[in-house]
């Protein structure tokens, strides 16, 4: 489960690149109940969303070039530099380099060596969202990638992540990694891993990425919310064994998310 007692490696901190900031502020506000304070002097129209008074992710215009509006996972690092100078060693890029958000922590911007997107956050005096693992927030993080074996040695050296090689649900093939952050415990069980061919990853021209899971009270209510509101299903709602009732989703904008309702 993700919590907010942030380890080493552990997911920290979410936030989308929005073509349109007050666009995206009333899509999620209508679907996932959010509410948004934007942070005095922030550069882009950046700030916060929040579910009953917690912070639970931000939201920013989209400003890096050649980049989709998308969710970027942060995880967190003791130390931004050390990371940014591993991730680059161990074959990934750092597409924005280290660099301070005022006095609130130090963030980079990553990419693993087939193209996952992700950022490190090095908490100063804001470790994080406040709200995760509730409905209204963030549960589950997943990478789509086309060659999982690189992409566990790559994140296993970066962030001492552990993997957990499970077959697919029902009659699919292949199988799913559950990763755990380094000294963590069945516990802090926070995201997956699944190789699929590049001709499947649509939304990034082959290359893999990132997307964050959302707990929600009803998987059907709010996959609704999401069509009244300008935005589409890519698969769902459905059935995941041992896991809940489940939707991938996309924003207006095209940004990729899940929703769940998990299994009791």
């Amino acid at each position: 489960m993700i919590t907010t007692d942030f380890i080493h490696g552990s997911p920290c901190w979410m936030d989308l690149g929005a073509p349109d900031v007050e666009n995206a502020v009333g899509f999620y506000g209508a679907v996932m109940e959010w509410t948004f304070e934007p942070y005095e002097g922030a550069a882009n129209g950046y700030g916060a969303f929040s579910k009953d008074g917690r912070t639970v992710g931000g939201v920013g215009e989209l400003t890096e070039d050649g980049a989709r509006s998308a969710w970027t996972l942060y995880f967190n690092t003791p130390d931004a530099e050390a990371t940014a100078a591993a991730a680059r060693q161990l074959g990934g890029t750092v597409r924005a380099a280290p660099a301070d958000a005022a006095e609130m922590g130090r963030l980079a911007q990553l990419s693993d060596p087939q193209g996952g997107r992700f950022a490190v956050w090095q908490p100063g005096k804001d470790q994080g969202f406040e709200l995760a693992d509730v409905p209204g927030s963030l549960c589950w993080t997943e990478l789509y990638t086309t060659d999982a074996a690189g992409a566990k040695a790559f994140y296993g050296e970066l962030f001492g992540w552990t993997g957990t090689d499970i077959p697919m649900p029902g009659d699919e093939p292949g199988t799913y990694s559950i990763l755990t952050p380094a000294g963590g415990d069945d516990n802090r069980m926070h995201g997956g891993l699944m190789e699929l061919p590049p001709e499947v990853l649509s939304l990034t021209g082959g290359t893999a990425y990132w997307h964050p899971v959302f707990t929600v009270d009803d998987t059907d209510e709010t996959v609704a919310r999401v069509t009244a509101n300008g935005g589409s299903i890519q698969m769902g709602p459905e059935n995941g064994p041992g896991v809940g009732r489940l939707a991938v989703c996309l924003d207006p904008d095209g940004a990729d998310f899940v929703v769940l309702k998990p299994e009791a």
